[in-house]
């Protein structure tokens, strides 16, 4: 499978987000990806359906909306009214996950499931042949710039046999920590999208920064 990359908006300047989104539309990266965070289920506010509905009229990229709040099955259906094309919640904040799986494909949209670093691969085998996408937190979520934690490259591993072992098709990502230097091992270990925060969006050449995360020769 190819190697997307899907730019977080998290580590953008919040008062130039339609700068943000031109420079990730001229990168060449496949995604953008928006962390709706409560302050609740993490440790900080982001930002809320309104804000995805706005970046929708300003990009045509895929919409990767990863929510990481408490009792999503209460506000999904705002986020699918705002123009999500993936939506991710957390196994660990609801109860009837496959309920979930099953709403937001009944809406027509991908389905996503997320694990944060503690949690074990066992959590979430049994809605591996449910989901479209399982996105592997390789650090404790809620701040942006922080250190892959390199146990979860091994829990990526793990998925990836699965997917194997199972025929199953879901989309492997990663979010935390993602750079030129852990990309690779992200990359050999299965991975298909890389979520970049701080490293995208500090760089003074975007463009060089997604070709070396897909491992790509860089001129």
């Amino acid at each position: 499978m190819n190697v997307f990359v899907a730019p977080s908006l998290l580590a953008a300047d919040f008062t130039s987000i339609g700068d943000a989104l031109r420079r990730i539309d001229g990168s060449g990266a496949e995604w953008v990806h928006l962390d709706v965070m409560d302050g609740h289920f993490v440790p900080n506010l982001s930002f809320g359906a309104k804000m995805v509905a706005d970046i929708r009229t300003r990009t045509k990229l895929p919409l990767d909306v990863h929510l990481m709040i408490e009792h999503p099955e209460r506000s999904v259906e705002q986020y699918i009214k705002a123009g999500a094309d993936y939506i991710t919640f957390h196994i660990e904040a609801l109860v009837h996950a496959h309920r979930l799986v099953q709403q937001v494909h009944a809406a027509g949209l991908g389905c996503g499931i997320a694990l944060v670093p503690s949690t074990p691969v066992s959590a979430v085998e049994h809605l591996l042949g449910d989901v479209d996408l399982v996105l592997v937190m390789t650090v404790d979520p809620g701040f942006g710039g922080q250190a892959l934690i390199p146990q979860c490259v091994d829990k990526v591993q793990r998925f990836s046999e699965l997917r194997t072992q199972r025929g199953a098709r879901f989309l492997l990502s990663a979010d935390g920590g993602v750079n030129g230097d852990t990309a690779g091992a992200l990359r050999a270990a299965g991975v298909n999208v890389l979520v970049s925060g701080s490293e995208f969006f500090r760089s003074s050449d975007p463009a060089h920064v997604v070709l070396q995360l897909r491992g790509q020769q860089v001129a």
